[in-house]
């Protein structure tokens, strides 16, 4: 694997040569500084080779990276973009190298699919059958089948040291025995289902241990706000790609009941207990693979999506505050309608962390800019009449685990959204930069993993193990 200093081999410099030319060629025209941006195109290199790319792949990615900030450096990956994709899946080097590493990184996610689909069928053979007796085991046990497979392919990608390794294995370690060291309630004999500390510890469990994802996706990187951001964008396309392969699945699955029922076999045994649940964790990885194996030579999708529904989630948002205005209705304080809000709220969130991950920092304000600052301060009151609704709640009700994690989960959106607010306004106003914004949004990403970790560990001990 080359060092950053060595990105650049014989291959790499000859398709070096060639984006320069085609600056070159139309420097006039654009007025640009040809000389500086190989300069900037070259430094993207060094970081992607040390982060562990090919040099190839690593010039790839650069050159989109370029795009996103300069435009006739987009016209080139523009023009160029189907050579770019078979280069970067097909072609190979004067040494093979890009093709046997794509290939290589094929066969450890293939394999790491399997072994995640396997997984879940591991407690199986002890006798904890897949059904409602031992749903609670599954439920708080679910990530842990696929996370750290998912972490360990990511460690052996990026070649991450043992000191990084043993602490990820420790995080992994901890979370599977809060996972499993409390005496939870059997699923069905709980006498307060709406409150459960189980069910909290099967929702926030992933998202604790999601962070140590992030780490081994960054590599080197996740104490850089770039590490960072490349790890929000890579979540983004993971979701983007995880549900077109569970929308492809429903499909199979569909025409395999039709064509199976038409010989008079039943496959729901074999789908409720192989098909889905093997099929869910496998695809994580693979979603995970395509999503690298792309690396942001074609467009990403998240972003783009961003871009469609900033708008209509902000004009939303202003419609239901000035209804709630006009009408002088409050929000219905019940559960279901609280959890909605809760899910509204982390939906703004996504939408301004790929809105940012997608934008050019240097790039002055615009007309997007003042839709998401619209979107962020709706987003902030919609926030505020939720805490007062699950404050008027545990006054009414007194204090529960669910209340207590919607409290603190809106009161952690609550201080991203308002500090955002801020920074976005004094970018508006140029009074601050826009890297400020992005540094603050990754920078409270340990935050959220953070909660997720007092919620499975703490609360059990609080409210009990119901």
């Amino acid at each position: 694997m080359p060092s950053p200093g060595d990105a650049a081999s014989p291959s790499v410099e000859e398709q070096i040569a060639q984006w320069r030319s085609y600056l070159g060629r139309r420097q006039a025209i654009h007025s640009v500084d040809v000389a500086e941006l190989e300069d900037h195109l070259r430094e993207q290199i060094a970081v992607l080779a040390g982060a562990g790319l090919a040099p190839d792949e690593a010039f790839l990615v650069a050159v989109k990276r370029m795009g996103d900030l300069d435009a006739l450096s987009r016209e080139f990956a523009r023009e160029h973009s189907d050579r770019l994709w078979k280069q970067l899946v097909v072609v190979p080097s004067d040494s093979g190298e890009p093709r046997a590493r794509v290939r290589t990184d094929a066969i450890v996610a293939f394999c790491l699919a399997v072994a995640a689909a396997l997984a879940i069928k591991v407690p199986a053979l002890f006798g904890i059958q897949m059904d409602d007796q031992n749903a609670g085991f599954y439920a708080r046990n679910l990530s842990l089948f696929v996370l750290p497979l998912l972490t360990g392919y990511f460690v052996w990608k990026r070649r991450l040291g043992t000191s990084t390794l043993r602490w990820l294995a420790v995080a992994f370690v901890a979370a599977g025995v809060f996972a499993n060291v409390y005496p939870f309630t059997p699923s069905g004999e709980s006498d307060f289902p709406g409150a459960s500390t189980e069910a909290l510890t099967a929702l926030h469990l992933p998202i604790a241990l999601w962070l140590a994802v992030g780490i081994a996706y960054a590599g080197g990187r996740w104490s850089q706000v770039g590490g960072r951001m490349d790890f929000i964008r890579f979540s983004g396309e993971l979701f983007i790609y995880y549900v077109l392969i569970a929308l492809g699945g429903g499909v199979l699955t569909g025409f395999m009941a039709m064509i199976f029922q038409a010989i008079g076999i039943d496959i729901e045994p074999f789908f409720e207990s192989w098909l889905l649940p093997c099929g869910a964790m496998g695809a994580i990885i693979v979603a995970s693979w395509l999503v690298e194996a792309k690396q942001s030579v074609i467009e990403n999708m998240a972003p783009v999506l961003t871009r469609l529904f900033s708008p209509l989630f902000a004009a939303v948002l202003v419609a239901f505050l000035g209804t709630s205005l006009w009408t002088g209705r409050g929000v219905d304080i019940e559960r279901d309608v609280l959890i909605a809000f809760d899910l509204l709220l982390v939906v703004v969130l996504g939408l301004l962390l790929y809105s940012i991950s997608a934008r050019d920092p240097r790039s002055p304000p615009g007309a997007f800019d003042v839709v998401q600052v619209v979107l962020v301060v709706s987003a902030l009151l919609a926030d505020a009449v939720a805490l007062w609704a699950i404050a008027a709640r545990i006054t009414e009700f007194g204090f529960s685990p669910n209340r207590v994690a919607a409290l603190g989960e809106n009161v952690i959106l609550l201080v991203n959204l308002a500090w955002s607010a801020v920074l976005y306004i004094r970018f508006l106003r140029r009074q601050g930069s826009f890297t400020d914004l992005e540094r603050w949004q990754t920078d409270y990403l340990p935050v959220y993993a953070v909660w997720a970790a007092i919620v499975v560990i703490v609360f059990p001990l609080v409210f009990g193990y119901n």
